[in-house]
């Protein structure tokens, strides 16, 4: 397999200037998400910076500079009992191999649970969803605690709005992805559709855990500065693309189809379509950010409306 071996420094340094310099000037040219922006997210944010520029992309620098100390407030205060027995079961269920996870009073796993308890605090009617956990885990691993509860604040709110509600919008997501798979995977929607698999089936824990439990982790933080930059304009279809690629990875070619004859094989597969991405990350990132259909919306009927799903016109 072709193994990235990553930027080299003096590149790593020279996206460091021009993102510092994009930050800098971020109410002229981050806020209206220019090309400029686009372009530099699709060549990955470098890793000494995602602090900064994720909360800055998806808005919660500006949620937590409106709400100055809200989060320690929160922080301070006994969560709902059935909360917090439900999040202190999950918390060593998350990436239980990272050095960061590996103590149940270590930093990262407290840190996680208090991201978790605030969230319920600050949403008690919405409360905890478990695919919230990986969720915040990434984030923790790339920032302080408090900014790491504002993107998830923004993610659970206007990036995927329902998504951890007892709303499912998932359900809809799910309904969008076949039809985006109809287009752009024939072969592949095919060969789903004759043997019974529908994307709920496999595709819930991909999209409801922005894909952290089925991509290496330098893949996902590349991924995830295409979401947070495209995410909320175009709602989720930065990780229905990532989706389209992942099944085109895993029932594609005919042969892969042909060791897949039944629902068991076929699902057995796309629940481990790590396996067919390795540590290629400029190459996964390449096939995602190609223009694979030819319109420029989709036109899909939702709760009796109809509403317009970009695909995503990359620069």
């Amino acid at each position: 397999c072709v193994r990235s071996v990553g930027p080299s420094p003096e590149l790593v340094r020279q996206r460091e200037a021009k993102w510092i310099n994009i930050i800098g000037q971020w109410d002229r040219i981050l806020l209206k998400k220019s090309s400029k922006v686009k372009l530099q997210c699709q060549k990955g944010i470098p890793a000494s910076l995602r602090a900064k520029c994720w909360p800055l992309l998806c808005g919660a620098s500006e949620r937590m500079r409106q709400n100055e100390n809200l989060y320690e407030s929160l922080d301070s205060q006994p969560g709902l009992q059935s909360w917090v027995d439900i999040i202190e079961r999950d918390l060593d269920r998350q990436f239980p191999f990272h050095e960061m996870f590996l103590s149940k009073d270590g930093h990262g796993q407290r840190g996680l649970f208090r991201v978790l308890k605030a969230y319920t605090q600050f949403q008690p009617e919405e409360g905890y969803c478990q695919a919230q956990g990986p969720v915040a885990a990434v984030l923790l691993m790339n920032m302080p605690a408090e900014e790491a509860f504002w993107c998830l604040v923004q993610i659970s709110e206007q990036y995927l709005p329902g998504y951890y509600s007892p709303l499912l919008v998932i359900l809809f997501d799910a309904a969008i992805l076949s039809w985006v798979l109809k287009k752009t995977c024939p072969a592949a929607h095919k060969h789903l559709q004759q043997h019974g698999v529908e994307p709920l089936m496999f595709a819930t824990d991909w999209l409801m855990c922005l894909f952290t439990r089925h991509l290496p982790f330098n893949t996902l933080l590349r991924v995830w500065d295409l979401f947070f930059c495209y995410g909320v304009s175009i709602r989720c279809c930065v990780l229905l693309q990532v989706a389209v690629v992942l099944v085109r990875r895993v029932l594609g070619r005919a042969e892969q189809r042909k060791q897949c004859p039944g629902q068991m094989e076929t699902l057995e597969s796309l629940r481990g379509v790590r396996e067919h991405v390795q540590e290629e990350e400029e190459t996964f990132i390449a096939e995602v950010t190609l223009k694979r259909v030819s319109t420029p919306c989709l036109f899909i009927p939702c709760r009796g409306n109809i509403h317009n799903i970009h695909i995503i016109q990359y620069i």
